[in-house]
């Protein structure tokens, strides 16, 4: 185990120096001119060339890509065009927005999609299966920002439950924390929960047929006790692998929530940054998603191990 870590560890650092080599060179394709934007269109080519030699926009795309990546492998992304805090700063504390927005979204996901998915498959082909198949193949079909404006306008505007977005810290109020989370939270995971909810039926009807969930219905043993020791534990491999890429999807589906319950996150600051051609922002926030996705993938692969221990890395 210790050799494989340190294997997925050292590959981890060329993986996302390639992710950091895409988002460097692809900032070059972004069409627009950030210096049109701060100083205005109809300022004097003097003045903007100027600007640019001050950005250092004005060298090869090699030079300011190398040392982009050299700054980053310091934890140093620069200064933004428009934002009078380092990039480091302002993506951290977004980060921590949409952060919590994910986990949220996860715990949604796989509190509603697990236990469904076990309840279709104990009931295959009644009434209880065909309810949660529907049930999640509507949330499936469902855009996500469709969910959020229907949550806005009942449990916001209508009923006055909830706040209808933004976001407070939780050091600063714990409980409002979790109230300016639900909505978003709920709306975003609620997909997410329709595709655990499939994998999860189609993995515990696999393992329902197996002689050993026989032998140990044979032998007396509680149906609960069945079900959670040795059907479900067998089953979660391949629900595992499903929450860990749909965390991935999760975090992508942050952006458009983002928006809609105005929350200031890393997908919104990506979005906004993107509009103004913040070039450092947009580099610095991708590559903290892109980073936070193979951690997820690492921690996939540990679990793993953890839930069947018939599994060994060396």
């Amino acid at each position: 185990m210790a050799r494989y870590m340190i294997r997925r560890l050292l590959a981890f650092i060329p993986s996302l120096l390639v992710v950091a080599v895409f988002i460097g060179l692809l900032i070059d394709f972004v069409p627009g001119d950030p210096v049109a934007m701060i100083i205005g269109m109809e300022a004097p080519q003097a003045a903007i060339n100027q600007r640019r030699a001050e950005l250092g926009l004005d060298r090869p795309v090699q030079v300011r890509l190398a040392e982009w990546l050299i700054n980053a492998a310091k934890g140093d992304f620069g200064s933004s065009y428009f934002l009078t805090k380092p990039v480091s700063v302002v993506v951290a504390e977004r980060y921590r927005v949409t952060l919590s927005l994910t986990v949220f979204s996860l715990i949604v996901g796989c509190v509603v999609g697990i236990p469904t998915g076990i309840i279709a498959s104990i009931k295959q082909g009644q009434l209880a299966d065909w309810a949660v198949t529907t049930m999640a193949l509507i949330w499936l079909s469902l855009p996500a920002f469709l969910v959020a404006l229907g949550f806005i306008y009942l449990f916001a505007v209508h009923l006055r439950w909830f706040p209808v977005g933004s976001y407070v810290p939780f050091s600063e109020d714990p409980v409002e924390y979790l109230r300016h989370l639900v909505l978003p939270g709920v709306a975003l995971g609620l997909g997410f929960s329709g595709v655990v909810s499939r994998f999860t039926r189609t993995s515990m009807l696999e393992v329902l047929r197996m002689d050993y969930v026989r032998t140990a219905e044979a032998k007396g043993l509680a149906r609960l006790s069945v079900l959670t020791r040795h059907a479900l534990r067998n089953a979660l491999i391949p629900i595992i692998t499903v929450i860990g890429i749909g965390t991935g999807d999760l975090l992508g589906g942050a952006v458009i929530t983002e928006s809609v319950f105005t929350m200031p996150g890393v997908g919104r600051m990506i979005l906004e940054a993107v509009k103004r051609r913040d070039y450092p922002v947009i580099q610095a926030g991708v590559l903290a998603v892109a980073a936070t996705y193979l951690v997820i993938n690492l921690l996939v692969d540990l679990l793993y191990t953890w839930v069947d221990p018939r599994i060994r890395y060396e």
